[in-house]
């Protein structure tokens, strides 16, 4: 493929947010997902802690994309995954160590997640560095949209809080105890993508009548 091939950088931008949003349409990143959005400080850490691997796999993908050997590409980027999720790792080790506990494995689970490797293989590795950076950004914010959503909805109705600050007082409000255990992870989402998918056909119906219209 040639590098001026495929979506513009622009495109992989915007696509990222939400035209392929990658948990509510690719369903990329399930594990952290359902693990750590439980809270919103959880929630964002990973997807800080996943933006930052993606970025920087996008970019050393892309620069040696032209060195790479077709039977070996998964390999190396898979190990330039490791790389930097271990300095992810031993940063919060370092500087966060109560969010790096409770994190715990799911960290060093960002080697095998799913978003980095498939941007690696349809983006970084066939395309320029400006959209290869684009492509990071905008998947990774999408990624943190995905997280910050279900983190939301499962504090507030499990802890009565947002980011640890109290948004429903005990003297009016029973938290939900299942929302921060993993059942209500999987109700969360399940009513997210529920949402996500009416939205989308919603939107695709309304398309569809104005250019019939037309």
């Amino acid at each position: 493929m040639s590098q001026n091939d495929g979506p513009t950088a622009g495109e992989r931008f915007i696509n990222g947010i939400l035209p392929e949003n990658p948990i509510y349409i690719q369903l990329l990143g399930m594990c952290p997902t359902l693990a750590v959005t439980n809270n919103m400080q959880a929630a964002m850490t990973m997807a800080g802690a996943t933006a930052f691997v993606l970025f920087m796999a996008n970019t050393i993908v892309c620069l040696i994309r032209n060195l790479l050997k077709p039977h070996l590409r998964i390999l190396v980027f898979t190990l330039t995954i490791a790389t930097f999720v271990t300095f992810v790792d031993r940063f919060l080790a370092a500087f966060m160590y109560p969010m790096s506990q409770q994190l715990g494995p799911y960290i060093p689970l960002i080697i095998v997640n799913c978003l980095i490797i498939s941007r690696c293989e349809i983006c970084a590795s066939k395309q320029r560095l400006g959209t290869a950076v684009a492509d990071a950004a905008g998947m990774s914010l999408g990624f943190a949209l995905g997280l910050a959503s279900i983190a939301t909805v499962r504090e507030i109705l499990g802890f009565g809080s947002w980011f640890g600050i109290t948004v429903l007082h005990e003297s009016f409000w029973t938290p939900w105890t299942v929302m921060i255990l993993p059942p209500g992870a999987f109700f969360t989402l399940g009513l997210l993508l529920g949402l996500a998918q009416w939205l989308k056909t919603r939107r695709a119906a309304r398309t569809s009548a104005q250019g019939g219209a037309a």
